[in-house]
């Protein structure tokens, strides 16, 4: 077995409303993460984004948690924890300062990202990430990196991402009766960009949508940067919910039959098509054509994605009337557990008019057959987002191969504020 000091270790745990994930990454001397433990349970005790049963999202947590442990042979001590709810809100916020030396230092971006950020917010909500998008020097805009340029004063806009302090302090609970420390708090839908999308999309403008079993996590980039974060509180379950009520048959079994033979575009149905549907009271099965199932599904995932495109639309109107890049030319990517849906791409350009890619994990080894699939989306990010935001230190690991707390370096492209 490979020493603990050889290993530099990150743990992503996403808690959803449907499933919870507990994802165990190694960060290789290239900066690659292998992906060395996972563990997947059903989640209990969540609702839209938020907890409404402590003990059962404990229970899940941990079962979660210790299957990823028996996998990647360690003890997980901390974690990277999403989050989503509509309590989710984002703005755009602008700093100035002057420039000490006659040329951008570190200090001086970071003095002008804290003018930025030093704006009042909601009491009952606190900042979750700082995300500058371009700087400014003098008379020169859309400067990505100004650190060595001259000048003599220089701006800055940041988007701050917010979240209710309550339904934040009950998620990071649920982590700690685990006996689990929570080393960052970081948005559903920013983590999953972080997995699902390529540098290129992000210069030429995509929107991101998370679809989960609750939440749908809206992330939309132009220009390399983050310009909205918004959450829809309504997903994949309402299709689930549809499904039982059309055909009188338990939920259970209705998650199962979207998931198996569930297609968001009726016309790529056969005809002859059956499916088996358990009924309810002990009543015998019955069987129903394919397409009738889709019939069901294609207009609550035009609905849906109707929402989504709704918000899109808003947010390109607030993009241009700020003089900011807004055209989406990269398209839509979609991904979450609920975007594995055949006939979803199609659905979905139809809606937007606009191409669709479902999007899976990038750049990422190790256990790829379990995690290159959509519903591993924000837990892949996570292990990114620890990536980027930590050093690693010797003696940070424990003796037994354990995931610790790591040293935690403060970025100053991209950080949090506890």
């Amino acid at each position: 077995m490979t020493k603990a000091a050889d290993k530099k270790l990150i743990v992503g745990l996403d808690i959803g409303t449907s499933k919870v994930c507990a994802l165990v990454g190694e960060v290789l001397p290239d900066g690659e993460v292998n992906v060395i433990g996972e563990g997947s349970s059903p989640s209990g005790g969540m609702d839209k984004g938020g907890v409404n049963d402590l003990e059962s999202v404990v229970k899940s947590v941990q079962s979660a948690v210790y299957k990823a442990e028996l996998m990647a042979d360690c003890q997980i001590s901390s974690v990277f924890l999403s989050l989503s709810g509509k309590h989710i809100r984002c703005q755009t916020e602008e700093g100035m300062v002057p420039i000490s030396d006659k040329e951008v230092t570190q200090d001086d971006v970071d003095n002008v990202i804290h003018t930025a950020k030093s704006v009042k917010i909601s009491d009952e909500h606190k900042v979750l990430h700082v995300i500058p998008q371009e700087f400014a020097i003098d008379y020169q805009e859309g400067i990505k990196n100004p650190v060595g340029l001259s000048g003599v004063r220089m701006e800055a806009n940041v988007h701050l991402i917010t979240c209710h302090n309550d339904m934040a302090r009950n998620i990071v609970k649920a982590v700690e009766r685990c006996d689990l420390k929570v080393d960052q708090l970081i948005f559903s839908g920013l983590a999953a960009s972080h997995a699902v999308l390529t540098p290129d999309e992000r210069e030429l403008g995509v929107c991101v949508v998370d679809i989960g079993g609750g939440t749908m996590d809206i992330a939309v980039w132009t220009g390399g940067a983050l310009r909205h974060a918004a959450v829809i509180p309504y997903a994949g379950n309402v299709v689930t919910s549809d499904i039982a009520y059309a055909f009188g048959t338990p939920l259970g079994d209705a998650e199962e039959i979207k998931v198996k033979y569930g297609c968001a575009l009726s016309e790529l149905v056969s005809k002859d098509a059956k499916v088996d549907v358990p009924s309810v009271g002990g009543r015998p099965s019955r069987s129903l054509q394919s397409q009738t199932l889709a019939e069901v599904i294609e207009p609550r995932y035009s609905e849906l994605l109707g929402l989504v495109n709704q918000k899109v639309i808003e947010v390109q109107e607030q993009l241009r009337n700020a003089g900011v890049k807004h055209q989406l030319a990269a398209g839509i990517v979609l991904t979450g557990g609920a975007a594995q849906m055949e006939g979803l791409v199609e659905c979905a350009e139809r809606v937007f008019s606009n191409q669709v890619r479902v999007g899976l994990p990038l750049d990422v080894v190790g256990l790829t057959e379990h995690v290159q699939a959509p519903h591993y989306a924000t837990a892949v990010g996570l292990l990114h987002y620890g990536k980027d935001s930590q050093t690693f230190d010797d003696s940070d690991l424990e003796p037994k191969r354990s995931v610790s707390s790591i040293f935690t370096k403060i970025s100053g492209w991209l950080r949090k504020e506890f």
